[in-house]
């Protein structure tokens, strides 16, 4: 279950065609539990939005193009050969009855959320906590305001814990939320946000549902030949549960990692690859998990965050951050003038 949303360095950096682009947003509506909305403009730059049922495929088809071979099916069990080989079981996907056995020297564990594979190979990964996420896919009208903006909502109705969204995709749009509260109705907050977003007769094209984890691995490596990658790994931002960004840089980390690791035999190559992952994102990650604590745990405190986006600055320096994925630190003014009066909303001393 995924909103869909790249921002322009993934496109550049990973050479993504314009046919994968299926929609440009020019900002976000953010809207509070009393009905407050707050635009927030992109001055100049835009979110890009992909839908993953054809962006995957794309991927793995490059990846193919590029030498790989591709081999659909199951993840098993991880064993070792005679001479301590790795070696995965599979079931394929044309006949799962019948498993199939591949060897490696070196293993990315890329399986997404709750990974098995990480599970059987790499210590402190059921730690990891998650989200449950899920979306509607569904057919959205030709026009309306929500094609060109990506709707954000901070509501204890749409989420306890979490947020609820409403991205555009073309002739398409995924409608979703998340939350770990056991017995809260995702399905329920989504029929609200469909009415609430004006898509309440439209037609459902699909739903997906998921964990999404919120918090990096303690550790991505088996300290041998496994490394993991994307949401295996938990590399997901806090806050805003972003995680296609993360995942492909984490991925193309992994693999870097792998080939040090198969032309040198040093198993550190594998180690560093969360090292490098933590250096570039860590501090982002850590901003935004205390966002994620301090913001969402009430409807009191969503509604005054959402009245800190009104900021102006506040909405200059999250663009900037988001489009190029690095904090800006030449605005110290900006950033003092964002602390205190981040500040006056928790403790609320502030009326805005």
């Amino acid at each position: 279950p995924c909103g869909g949303a790249v921002p322009p360095i993934l496109i550049r950096e990973f050479d993504i065609p314009e046919s994968q682009i299926v929609a440009r947003t020019r900002g976000a509506r953010i809207l509070a539990p009393s009905g407050l909305e707050v635009d927030m403009p992109i001055d100049k730059g835009f979110v890009g939005m992909v839908d993953r049922e054809f962006f995957d495929e794309f991927l793995r088809e490059r990846a193919n193009l590029a030498g790989a071979e591709r081999r659909n099916g199951t993840f098993q069990t991880f064993e070792r050969d005679a001479d301590g080989t790795a070696l995965l079981t599979f079931a394929p996907t044309e006949s799962p009855d019948a498993p199939e056995r591949v060897r490696a020297r070196v293993v990315i564990a890329a399986d997404g959320a709750r990974s098995k594979l990480a599970a059987q190979t790499v210590k402190g990964v059921e730690k990891v906590k998650s989200v449950f996420a899920y979306h509607e896919i569904v057919r959205a009208p030709e026009t309306g305001t929500h094609s060109h903006y990506d709707d954000v909502y901070y509501d204890a109705r749409v989420s306890p814990d979490f947020y609820g969204w409403v991205f555009p995709h073309g002739d398409v749009a995924s409608v979703g939320t998340g939350s770990q509260v056991k017995g809260f109705s995702l399905r329920q907050a989504c029929t609200g946000l469909r009415k609430a977003a004006g898509l309440e007769g439209c037609e459902i094209v699909r739903t997906e549902g998921a964990p999404l984890p919120y918090k990096p691995a303690p550790r991505w490596d088996n300290g041998r030949d496994v490394v993991l990658a994307g949401d295996a790994a938990g590399a997901v931002a806090p806050s805003s549960g972003e995680g296609i960004f993360y995942a492909m840089k984490s991925g193309e980390m992994a693999a870097e990692g792998a080939v040090e690791f198969l032309a040198t035999g040093q198993v550190k190559a594998l180690a560093n690859v969360r090292k490098r992952f933590m250096k570039a994102h860590g501090k982002v990650f850590w901003i935004l998990g205390m966002m994620q604590h301090f913001w969402y745990r009430n409807d009191k405190r969503r509604e005054r965050f959402v009245k800190i986006c009104a900021d102006e600055d506040v909405q200059r320096l999250t663009w900037q951050g988001y489009m190029e994925k690095e904090l800006v630190k030449a605005d110290h003014a900006a950033h003092a003038k964002i602390f205190f009066k981040d500040l006056a909303h928790l403790v609320g001393l502030s009326p805005r």
